[in-house]
């Protein structure tokens, strides 16, 4: 019996007017859904690229609206990152930092699942903004997220990363150990590092995994209050259990007909049957001797 899921990945290019981003986020889902898709993965900072706090004031609203998208259409929607004033438990940060938060929504519209970023990233790299350290505005998540989610009577298991979390080979590997069959990838990978990592790394993560990785991202310039300008890499794509590129968007800005409807759309199919069997032929997890 068939099981397979149509996942959709986008692009866009967030700037800091969260209510135009939000359109731009509503568009692309209808859009999605017009095609076919079944679960759709938005970017990290989707709602707004920097403005961090200003945007996790809205986090309840902004959360709402996305998930009556996703009643809308009757459809997943992954909502990349949000940043959030609280904790899963509801308890405030105390000191005055923020969570990096990605929700699964259902069609229902409710929240299905929350994850909170584990990995913050830290990196000097030789761009304009040249030093980057999430810690100073993020507090750290501390449990990992595997959530199943049911398409057409067949059920899914969706594992949850952020960004930086790509870098991490541990963590894709108990994502697939705690069941997983697909691993959420939204990102704002910076230009050079994308340039240099983001294939590499989706490819890599999917092989260590042998999980569908599904990497939504940021790309283009972005411009903040300061007039400073943040260039993100793009390329969104989606990688299959065996390593290999099923759909990329090839540019890191919008272009042509994208950049006219503000965000572009990666599709893809897991096919978990085939998934299952590529597994079984290569069986990695029955021979893992380290973890």
């Amino acid at each position: 019996m068939s099981h397979q899921l149509t996942a959709v990945a986008v692009q866009m290019n967030s700037q800091q007017d969260i209510n135009a981003n939000m359109t731009t986020i509503k568009s692309a889902i209808s859009e999605a859904k017009k095609q076919g898709a079944q679960l759709v993965v938005l970017p990290e900072n989707c709602c707004s690229m920097g403005e961090q706090r200003a945007t996790a004031e809205r986090f309840d609203e902004l959360s709402v609206i996305i998930g009556d998208a996703a009643r809308a259409h009757g459809l997943y929607v992954l909502a990349g990152s949000l940043p959030c004033l609280y904790r899963p438990d509801g308890a405030l940060i105390a000191d005055g930092r923020l969570r990096q938060v990605s929700q699964l929504f259902a069609p229902d519209g409710t929240q299905a699942a929350r994850y909170d970023k584990i990995h913050l990233f830290t990196a000097t790299v030789a761009d304009k903004q040249g030093s980057y350290n999430e810690a100073a505005t993020f507090e750290p998540g501390t449990q990992t997220v595997v959530t199943p989610f049911e398409v057409n009577n067949k059920v899914f298991n969706l594992g949850m990363m952020v960004c930086f979390d790509l870098r991490f080979p541990a963590l894709a590997q108990r994502l697939r150990q705690a069941g997983a069959d697909m691993l959420s990838a939204p990102s704002a990978f910076t230009y050079l590092t994308g340039q240099a990592n983001w294939s590499l790394l989706l490819q890599a993560r999917a092989l260590d995994s042998q999980c569908m990785v599904i990497g939504a991202a940021q790309g283009g310039d972005h411009l903040y209050k300061n007039n400073s300008i943040r260039q993100t890499w793009g390329h969104a794509a989606i990688t299959q259990f065996d390593g290999s590129v099923t759909k990329s968007y090839e540019h890191s800005k919008l272009e042509g007909e994208a950049l006219d409807k503000r965000y572009a759309l990666v599709m893809a199919t897991l096919d978990k049957n085939a998934q299952e069997q590529g597994r079984q032929h290569m069986p990695i997890f029955d021979c893992h001797r380290l973890a």
